[in-house]
């Protein structure tokens, strides 16, 4: 029987983008039919009473050590990093954005969102980058953003975030039921989706 891969994310996280980079690998590897579940990071965190930038009350030498390790898993994938100059991304016109697409374009948007933000220091809450990133229909898919539907969508995911226990970015949610946190959890994911 083949497994079900959730992953949760939201563009704001730098592990959801370095776990985001291995996910369709990793679902390939193991059979695994992968289903990417955006949420709002800052209305999970609201809604579980956790501070919207975590990263911000560690210590100096914590601070210091993540963003070391951030840089050894960026390496470690061959994936290109860099944090950005702005941090943290009000994202939720780019998660609005991905809603509004049709699904087959849906990947290369998050792919290039993503990119954009955590390897190109790009500015993913501004309209003309966001255009530059959708390509064909940009106009129509950023008006789209200010429909009640794609809103109540976003907050929906978000909702359902909660309610499968997630409390960060990227979550993986092997057969709707083990939960694993982290860009760095992918060898225990993986060693789930192979049991």
């Amino acid at each position: 029987m083949a497994h079900t891969l959730d992953i949760y994310w939201d563009f704001s996280s730098p592990f959801a983008y370095l776990g985001s980079t291995q996910a369709e690998a990793l679902a390939a590897r193991t059979g695994a039919t992968l289903r990417w579940r955006p949420m709002l990071l800052g209305g999970l965190f609201r809604a579980i009473g956790q501070v919207d930038t975590p990263i911000s009350t560690f210590s100096p030498a914590k601070q210091r050590h993540v963003m070391k390790d951030l840089d050894r898993w960026a390496a470690h994938w061959g994936v290109p990093f860099q944090f950005p100059t702005r941090f943290p991304m009000n994202t939720v016109k780019a998660l609005r954005v991905y809603l509004a697409l049709p699904e087959e374009r849906r990947q290369a948007f998050r792919e290039g969102v993503f990119r954009a933000y955590w390897a190109e220091d790009r500015d993913i809450s501004d309209d003309g980058e966001l255009r530059s990133l959708i390509g064909e229909g940009a106009d129509l898919y950023l008006a789209r953003t200010g429909e009640a539907a794609i809103k109540e969508q976003l907050k929906a995911a978000t909702e359902q975030a909660v309610a499968a226990g997630v409390f960060g970015a990227p979550t993986w949610v092997v057969d709707e039921r083990e939960l694993f946190w982290g860009q760095d959890r992918i060898p225990l994911v993986e060693r789930a989706l192979r049991a």
